[in-house]
């Protein structure tokens, strides 16, 4: 009994509530799947921006090119 609660006290043994650290993995897996999609979606986003700015960039260096 004395080597079963110390074995229990080194944090040798296995966590008490195997069961609700299970679920909380879970969660914070199916989490990471919706921010790594959020992230892809800003990405995306971002792309998209800058491509249009540099399309307008493009037109002022070209207008402003052409006027001189």
């Amino acid at each position: 009994m004395l080597g079963a609660q110390a074995w229990n006290e080194s944090g040798l043994g296995a966590p008490a509530d195997v069961e609700r650290l299970e679920r909380r993995v879970t969660e914070l897996e199916q989490n990471i799947v919706e921010l790594t999609s959020q992230l892809d979606e800003r990405e995306q986003e971002l792309d998209a921006a800058r491509a249009a700015n540099r399309e307008l960039m493009t037109r002022v260096n070209t207008a402003q090119s052409g006027g001189q």
